[in-house]
């Protein structure tokens, strides 16, 4: 009773129910994740003053964004006051005094490209998957590497610019005419090239990543279905997969992001020695909840077609 006998699931889900399935997984991961890093940041921020042009990375579970301090005093959720003790504290005293929706500040203008990007990487993998098992077999263990390094490479040349475009306006307020004179004299000055700069460093983080998650998601997945006597994984499967692989893929590649971090602000530096437990909470919730959403809209989808077929 081989798991890898379910394959045909994946190539009867249409690319779009796999755009749905990828979109919905980023939304929900996004908003269960995101509490997560705000109450960091404002952690962070109390210790280490923001001020204006200041730096600091922002993670919504599906990418890390820079963002810049803006003028404002303490209207910016950021900096506003709030003599936290602690984690748990800063949860308890923000949801008090500034509502619960205070927990997902700054989300909204991230969603745009991340998203985007995880609807791009989730469906190019699949796809890839798909038409690597055709060409070369079911059980090739290097199918799930190869797939999954092709998809982040494709996700991340495809947002950075856009990324880049989002972090200027963010830090100049340019109108959409500034913003279109800005990116011409770019590309007049430096080349199309320039509008991938941070490139290079966000491929050396996540592409290794994504070929390690993949890999061992694949392995641990189809392990666990031979061991609890399971035809297809069950969301629990697909949760406890998602979180060891990323666990895994986090801790090898934490060198990688310490200098990406550390290239893009300095308010992170002090973190850097001990940064794996921070790098472990954010990633190890956000690959198990959007892998296994993810797997779930899938499952659903693929449900609907069979439905479909038999009437």
């Amino acid at each position: 009773m081989d798991p890898e006998t379910r394959r045909p699931e994946i190539i009867k889900v249409t690319p779009l129910q796999q755009m749905l399935a990828s979109g919905t997984g980023a939304i929900l991961t996004s908003l269960i994740v995101t509490p997560l890093d705000v109450v960091k940041i404002r952690l962070q921020a109390q210790n280490n003053p923001l001020p204006k042009g200041k730096c600091f990375v922002y993670s919504n579970g599906l990418m890390d964004h820079l963002c810049v301090c803006e003028e404002g005093g303490n209207k910016l959720w950021y900096k506003k006051p709030g003599n936290f003790q602690g984690t748990l504290d800063a949860f308890l005293k923000i949801i008090r005094n500034e509502g619960i929706k205070s927990l997902w500040s700054g989300l909204p203008p991230t969603l745009v490209m991340a998203v985007p990007a995880t609807v791009i990487y989730f469906t190019c993998y699949d796809q890839l998957t798909a038409l690597l098992r055709s060409k070369l077999g079911e059980n090739k263990t290097c199918i799930p590497i190869v797939a999954g390094i092709v998809a982040r490479f494709g996700a991340v040349t495809v947002i950075s610019p856009l990324e880049l475009i989002r972090t200027k306006m963010q830090s100049k307020k340019f109108s959409y005419i500034e913003l279109h004179r800005f990116v011409s004299k770019k590309v007049s000055e430096d080349g199309w090239i320039s509008l991938w700069r941070g490139w290079a460093s966000t491929v050396l983080r996540d592409v290794p990543f994504s070929a390690m998650y993949w890999y061992n998601y694949e392995i641990l997945k189809k392990w666990l279905c031979e061991k609890s006597g399971l035809y297809e994984p069950t969301f629990m499967i697909n949760f406890t997969s998602g979180a060891l692989s990323g666990s895994f893929a986090a801790v090898v590649t934490l060198p990688f992001d310490v200098v990406k971090t550390q290239k893009q602000t300095q308010l992170w530096t002090y973190e850097s020695r001990k940064s794996l437990i921070p790098r472990l909470i954010k990633i190890a919730p956000a690959c198990a909840i959007m892998i296994s959403t993810y797997e779930f809209g899938k499952a659903f989808f693929q449900k609907r077609n069979v439905q479909r077929q038999q009437y």
